[in-house]
């Protein structure tokens, strides 16, 4: 689906940096600017800093002077409106809305236009009454100033997360958990060291090995947890036999 994020006036150059970065994140690069301050926004050393290497997004973006010229294509417009209108399109809450345009298999938009306005003013009346929706980020009541940037970021990621989200990635990969084999030999290795501490009675053991058994079961620790584990009894009975000796 076609998505699209449109600045009206934007007049601080790092918005549009941040802007163009929050989108790439949450892979968007449709972004346009309508009539913004500085002609040569783009290219300015404030917008490519907060890019922080989203340049592609950048070198993508177009500059239009109408709002009619940013809106080709797109069939749904998605006003961003804090101030709550007493005429115009419903205000929703993003996820509330934005999940509701997958809900119904074939009635979903061709493409979708994020509005912003600008930084001191906001959205003009006439801008938002065109919309479909104004959502609304639900922030403290106390205190629900977003910076443009953020709330491009909020709006993206919920967008994103509708389409169906990106899979959250390790940092470290998972290891397999250990064989039977592996954690028989461990228990048995503590088994051995427990009783040379006099923890465990062989001729009394009770239930000892078995709920231990269990544990691990649960825990499932990988080999080289088990390895850690089987160096923990070796250092138990190399201490019980120097209590020996």
């Amino acid at each position: 689906m076609r998505t699209r994020f449109v600045l009206i006036r934007t007049s601080h150059a790092g918005n549009v940096g941040a802007a163009a970065r929050a989108m790439k994140v949450m892979g968007f690069d449709d972004l346009v600017l309508v009539a913004p301050r500085w002609p040569n926004v783009l290219r300015r050393q404030e917008t490519i800093q907060r890019a922080s290497g989203a340049l592609d997004v950048l070198e993508k973006a177009r500059i239009v002077e109408t709002l009619d010229e940013a809106l080709d294509g797109m069939d749904h417009l998605c006003a961003t409106a804090m101030t709550p209108r007493d005429f115009g399109p419903p205000t929703r809450a993003p996820r509330e809305h934005l999940q509701s345009l997958l809900a119904e298999p074939g009635a979903a938009p061709a493409g979708v236009a994020f509005l912003f306005g600008s930084e001191r003013f906001g959205m003009a009346n006439e801008d938002v009454y065109r919309s479909h929706v104004a959502l609304s980020i639900p922030t403290n009541p106390q205190f629900g100033s977003l910076n443009l940037g953020a709330a491009i970021q909020v709006l993206a990621y919920e967008w994103r997360m509708a389409l169906g989200g990106y899979s959250a990635t390790s940092a470290t990969p998972e290891s397999p958990p250990a064989d039977a084999r592996q954690l028989a030999g461990m228990l048995e290795h503590w088994q051995q060291a427990l009783v040379a501490l006099d923890y465990l009675d062989p001729a009394v053991p009770k239930k000892l090995m078995p709920r231990l058994n269990q544990l691990f079961n649960r825990a499932r620790p990988s080999a080289e947890e088990i390895h850690i584990l089987r160096g923990v009894a070796k250092a138990m009975l190399q201490a019980a036999e120097r209590a020996k000796s």
